[in-house]
C-alpha cells in the first residue's frame, strides 16, 4: 500500500468517527429530552434518521435498495439483516420506513457518547447472562405493543474473519417473531463490509446495495418451527451473497 492510500485511510477514519462524535455532541441535549420517555421515542427515531443519512452522505456513500416486498407501516415486522460493519445501523435508520428498536450487545455501551444514547434507546443484551438474554424478550414485547418494528442481526456479531460470508444465527429474532406472530423480513448488505469494514486500512465511498426480500410469515407457526424459520431466513441471504460474489468474479 502506498503512502497515498495510508494518509487517505487516516483521514477518512477520523473524519467519519470526527462526524458520529461531534454530531452527536452538537444536540446533546435535544438528545436528552427525547430519549427521556418512550413516548418520545418516534422523534428521537426521526433525529436518529437524519443524523444517519448526514454520516452516510459526508462518507460518500449512496444506498441503493430494491425491494422485493414493500413494508406496510400499519404492521409490525422482525427486521434480519446480515452484519458486516459499524456503518450497518446507520443503513438500516436510513431505509426504515417506521420506527424500530435495535436488538443489541451490551459491548456498543462502551462507546464514549454513542453508548451513552445507544443504551437509552435500544434493548440491550449480554449473551453471556441468561437473565439479560430473558430480560430482552419481555422489552421487545413491550415495545412492539406500542406498535415499534423490531430489528435484530441474527449473527449476533460481525465475523472476524474476512473470508466468512455469512456466520452461524442466533434464535432470538425467530422466538420473538413466532412469539408474536409477525413477518421476518430478511435483508441483505451487499458492499457495507467492502466499503467500511473493521480493517481500519481499508474501504472506499461509493454505492452501499440493499436488498429486502420477500417477507416470511409466522401465522400459525409455534417454537417447534424455530430452526426451520432460521434455516430458511440464513438460506435466503447466504445464497443471495454467495450469488453476488460469484458475478463480481
Amino acid at each position: 500500500m502506498n503512502l497515498f492510500k495510508y494518509i487517505f485511510y487516516i483521514i477518512w477514519r477520523c473524519w467519519f468517527y470526527g462526524w458520529v462524535l461531534f454530531s452527536i455532541v452538537a444536540i446533546f441535549p435535544v438528545l436528552l429530552i427525547v430519549t427521556s420517555s418512550d413516548k418520545l421515542y418516534p422523534t428521537f427515531f426521526k433525529i436518529a434518521q437524519a443524523w444517519a443519512n448526514t454520516i452516510l452522505f459526508v462518507m460518500g456513500f449512496k444506498i441503493d435498495l430494491y425491494e422485493e416486498q414493500i413494508v406496510d407501516n400499519t404492521k409490525s415486522y422482525m427486521f434480519c439483516p446480515n452484519h458486516t460493519s459499524m456503518i450497518d445501523i446507520m443503513v438500516m435508520l436510513s431505509i426504515a420506513r417506521n420506527p424500530f428498536v435495535f436488538v443489541g450487545k451490551k459491548e456498543l455501551t462502551k462507546i464514549p457518547i454513542f453508548g451513552f444514547f445507544y443504551k437509552r434507546t435500544c434493548i440491550i443484551v449480554d449473551r453471556s447472562n441468561s437473565k439479560s438474554r430473558l430480560a430482552v424478550f419481555e422489552a421487545a414485547r413491550k415495545r412492539l405493543s406500542n406498535g415499534l418494528d423490531v430489528c435484530i442481526f441474527p449473527e449476533g456479531l460481525v465475523p472476524d474473519d474476512e473470508s466468512i460470508v455469512l456466520s452461524e444465527f442466533k434464535n432470538g429474532a425467530f422466538r420473538l417473531a413466532i412469539e408474536h406472530q409477525i413477518p421476518i423480513v430478511p435483508m441483505t448488505f451487499y458492499d457495507c463490509k467492502k466499503r467500511f469494514s473493521y480493517t481500519f486500512f481499508s474501504g472506499k465511498p461509493g454505492k452501499l446495495r440493499v436488498k429486502i426480500h420477500g417477507f416470511l410469515s409466522t401465522k400459525g407457526l409455534t417454537l417447534k418451527n424455530c430452526d426451520t424459520l432460521k434455516k430458511q431466513t440464513y438460506n435466503l441471504i447466504y445464497n443471495e451473497l454467495v450469488h453476488d460474489l460469484k458475478a463480481v468474479k
